[in-house]
């Protein structure tokens, strides 16, 4: 919108150039005409893009033909214009040294050469035209910058508080996990000390131990207390209560279905014998699964083919699916979710396109040993 309306103002004043131009009748010769308006209609189109030598060379012309008795009006009357677009590019003092220049390169060789017909009031014309080109240009630029100034405070304002409020939040999140850490390992304590003593117990006298199994009970009850609590603080307070059980792959023909009913065809094949997983394992798999299917469905050709391997070891999961030629790509918070997914798993997860066109996701999981063996180690990290 805005190149449209400069166009249209440089149109305008190149024809305003031309017809004056071309109504030079008693200071330039006929032949004259026709390139001196040329000369206009360049310079204005120029003007934006070239403002300092277009101006040097319009003025160069100006005076050139002061010295030869000729002032040409259309190009006198464009010595302001250009003044105006070089202001635009200035700062400082610089507009008005630029606007002294040409003046007195203009009219000075009149003065000299024509001191009778230049010397008058009419003379102060180019004068006061340059230099209040000059000083339209440099208001518009003062104003441009004030207002790019104005805009880049919000936005970095904005920025501040945007940066303020996530720190606040990482604070607060971070202030929750010490206090919950700080509860749940104190009760735990509790739980294994008591447990501890019920062995003893149960091999000394053994009628002696339901009073430590009642506290042990009791610690366990404040700890799912104090954990609902806290997971009660950071739940949004319109998001709805879920009564649907934890996803995990048993509801894959039911996800499969899903994607089906939407016309999206999915081939999907299973190999190795299906083992009772881990639980973070169970979830993660169907969540992987999940999202994998639904960027496929959301980028892809319309059909995706899905792998499931089973071993003593772990879970192998594969999602392939040809992308369409016009697909934009996505936020990359989807693949970012995945990864994480796959790593508090402790497993791995690669994505990206492959040599045929097509796009893979893979992912590796621990099951069985493996997984016991990298929960241990996470604990013992803990």
């Amino acid at each position: 919108m805005r190149r449209h309306r400069e166009l249209l103002v440089d149109l305008l004043i190149a024809a305003l150039v031309v017809f004056l131009g071309l109504q030079s009748e008693q200071t330039v010769e006929m032949p004259w005409r026709f390139p001196l308006a040329a000369i206009g209609v360049v310079a204005i189109l120029l003007r934006r893009r070239y403002p300092t030598a277009t101006l040097v060379v319009v003025t160069g012309i100006v005076a050139v033909g002061v010295m030869f008795g000729h002032l040409f009006p259309a190009l006198a009357l464009l010595l302001g214009v250009l003044m105006y677009s070089v202001a635009l590019e200035l700062d400082g003092r610089r507009p008005w040294l630029y606007a002294f220049v040409v003046s007195a390169t203009i009219c000075l060789p009149g003065l000299f050469l024509y001191f009778s017909e230049w010397w008058g009031l009419n003379s102060l014309a180019l004068p006061v035209w340059v230099f209040g080109g000059a000083a339209i240009g440099d208001s518009a630029r003062s104003r441009r910058a004030y207002v790019a100034e104005v805009m880049e405070r919000a936005r970095q304002a904005e920025l501040t508080r945007e940066e303020e409020a996530r720190r606040r939040v990482i604070d607060e999140r971070l202030r929750i996990a010490r206090e919950l850490h700080d509860v749940v390992a104190h009760h735990i304590a509790v739980i294994s000390v008591q447990a501890g003593a019920a062995t003893h117990v149960l091999r000394s006298d053994p009628e002696q131990v339901w009073p430590v199994l009642t506290h042990i009970r009791s610690a366990a009850d404040t700890v799912l207390t104090e954990i609902q609590s806290v997971v009660g603080v950071l739940r949004d307070p319109n998001e709805v209560t879920s009564t649907e059980p934890t996803p995990g792959m048993d509801r894959l023909p039911a996800l499969l279905e899903d994607f089906r009913a939407m016309g999206f065809r999915v081939s999907f094949s299973r190999t190795g014998e299906s083992a009772v997983l881990p639980t973070i394992t169970d979830i993660t798999a169907f969540r992987i699964v999940q999202e994998a299917l639904t960027n496929a469905h959301r980028y892809g050709d319309g059909a995706a083919s899905l792998t499931v391997t089973f071993d003593a070891e772990e879970l192998s999961i594969e999602v392939a699916n040809r992308t369409r030629p016009a697909a934009t790509a996505g936020s990359g918070f989807g693949l970012l979710g995945m990864h994480e997914r796959a790593s508090a798993a402790h497993g791995t997860l690669t994505a990206g396109p492959t040599t045929d066109g097509a796009f893979r996701v893979h992912a590796t999981l621990p099951i069985g040993a493996r997984a016991l063996a990298s929960g241990s180690s996470a604990e013992e990290d803990r």
